[in-house]
């Protein structure tokens, strides 16, 4: 039989960017008990666990152990940012990466990395990436939400967009190298076709941190996970994303999930 293998990565805290979260731990760990039901060995990262290096590590240590017909999962809800590319791959002339818990000392992942830690997985092993973070935005400020507060309490949760300014962790220099405004353009996914990723927004969006009954969740994760328990046996990744997208964009929540990956990817039986 062969193995399935999920590593479940949650970052609310945020040290010295005064940008923490609200919902990502909670994220990890439902990823974490929903994969566990489908028969997955399961690691989890949350907050100061997730550091730059012992995320690589794990990913590292799965994709080599991993064996032909072996699935691997990566989830991450936490802050997505860019940064400069450095070896001009990128239209627009940005990575997109995410962001650990000691970013400000270490620095992002980026999707360059993710390209090569999960090319070196043997024939045969299928990698899904599950990303609850932004990877688009303006360099100087976050988004404002102006979209209606899901309570009607005189002090609704603050609801934040999973974006970290580049300007929190790059040096000045870098950061000016990035100017204003990104460019739109087609996305591209951390880890490109090595891997299928199922991804809370476009490039040119935000995912937003939400509240469901006053518990924080990425929206996302939240609406995500609620469709995979409806799904019929079978079902490929292509008709979980279109279920998911019956939900998502919404008048609260306007992202708009993506899907990327080879064809045949899409059409891989979930988590299967």
């Amino acid at each position: 039989m062969s193995g399935k293998y999920a590593l479940c990565i949650g970052i609310n805290d945020y040290p010295g960017t005064g940008s923490d979260l609200a919902g990502c731990v909670n994220d990890a760990n439902d990823w974490a008990a929903a994969l566990g039901r489908r028969g997955f060995e399961v690691r989890k990262m949350l907050d100061k666990q997730a550091t730059e290096a012992a995320i690589r590590e794990a990913i590292e240590t799965a994709v080599s152990s991993a064996r032909k017909g072996d699935l691997l999962v990566f989830t991450y809800s936490g802050h997505g940012s860019f940064v400069p590319d450095l070896d001009g791959d990128e239209p627009d002339g940005t990575d997109e990466c995410i962001c650990p818990h000691d970013i400000g000392a270490k620095g992002p992942i980026t999707d360059d990395e993710f390209f090569t830690l999960f090319s070196a997985r043997e024939e045969g092993v299928r990698i899904l990436m599950i990303s609850d973070s932004c990877h688009s935005g303006t360099v100087a400020r976050f988004a404002p939400i102006t979209t209606p507060p899901t309570t009607r309490s005189a002090h609704p949760p603050q609801r934040k967009v999973r974006f970290l300014p580049p300007g929190v962790f790059l040096s000045k220099r870098a950061a000016g190298k990035l100017g204003v405004k990104r460019a739109m353009r087609p996305s591209s996914p951390p880890g490109r076709y090595a891997s299928l990723l199922l991804a809370g927004c476009q490039d040119t969006e935000y995912s937003y941190d939400a509240y469901f009954n006053g518990r924080p969740n990425g929206a996302f994760s939240f609406v995500a996970l609620q469709k995979l328990q409806t799904l019929p046996p079978g079902a490929t990744y292509r008709q979980w994303y279109d279920a998911i997208r019956t939900m998502l964009p919404s008048q609260q929540y306007p992202q708009t999930p993506n899907l990327f990956g080879a064809a045949f990817m899409k059409l891989w039986k979930v988590l299967g």
